[in-house]
């Protein structure tokens, strides 16, 4: 089943490939009266596209983003869930994979296009995509610790890996707010650009890498996730034996042929 198929079965996610570029879907979270509040279905339904994404041959490249009628990407999980758990409960929905490490672990490259508020589990699912492009009205922070809770999304291991471990300390104790400038300023954002502006610029990334070999995408984004959980001298040797991986592979040959016979190279991810 493909991405497109998967989201039609849902309620709260859809999903278009090729609309923007080629070889690149967009998922969208689409439940604006909440703001794109994480609940128990859309956390599911979320994670049913995301499994398809990796048996559909048409899409290199994921974009996730939240409605544009929501004005937020994710502005956190939803809270009246949290308040009827207990700790049997919690832990039993804490079961992974969740939907942080369903994007994490996506063998496709995933751009979080951040076109809104980025609060609590939205900041997590935002950290566990590759790349965050965010709208310069964003706001992005890790306010659980004002509910007398903390982060359970990840985000107490990502974040400092990102921003480093005072950032991260700032943000998730005090719970405070940043908007999409401050956000970039410490790293925890690649790029803001102006609303009007920040489609042209995701999907202009989103093409450009959807236009290299699909399997050099793939490891390459294997090494660079293996740096931070790693030490060097055995990410280096890592990368050396993905590298060396590839080398086996059509499209490497491709790629080298059509460097030196000055053409487009053709991919077909063998």
């Amino acid at each position: 089943m493909g991405v497109v198929d998967a989201a039609s079965d849902c309620e709260l996610v859809s999903a278009s490939v090729g609309e923007h570029a080629e070889y690149v879907g967009t998922i969208t979270l689409e439940r604006p009266d909440k703001r794109n509040a994480l609940n128990a279905q859309l956390r599911r339904e979320l994670k049913d596209v995301l499994d398809a994404v990796e048996a559909d041959d048409d899409v290199r490249v994921v974009v996730l983003t939240g409605s544009e009628d929501s004005s937020a990407f994710v502005a956190g999980a939803d809270v009246s869930e949290l308040r009827e758990r207990n700790a049997v409960e919690q832990r039993d929905a804490s079961k992974r994979p969740r939907v942080y490490e369903c994007v994490d672990d996506l063998e496709r490259p995933v751009i979080a296009r951040i076109n809104g508020h980025c609060l609590g589990g939205g900041n997590e699912l935002a950290l566990g995509c590759d790349v965050r492009i965010a709208s310069a009205g964003a706001k992005l922070g890790q306010p659980e610790i004002n509910l007398g809770i903390m982060p359970g999304g990840g985000a107490t291991q990502r974040l400092p890996r990102l921003v480093g471990e005072g950032q991260a300390m700032r943000l998730i104790l005090s719970g405070e707010l940043i908007d999409a400038e401050e956000a970039l300023e410490i790293g925890l954002v690649d790029e803001v650009c102006e609303r009007e502006e920040l489609d042209e610029r995701v999907y202009e990334l989103a093409g450009s890498m959807a236009a290299k070999s699909p399997l050099a995408l793939e490891l390459a984004k294997e090494a660079v996730k293996a740096g931070s959980r790693m030490d060097l001298e055995q990410g280096i040797e890592y990368e050396a034996e993905l590298f060396a991986l590839l080398f086996s592979s059509a499209d490497k040959d491709e790629g080298i042929d059509a460097f030196f016979e000055d053409r487009d190279p053709e991919w077909t991810g063998e």
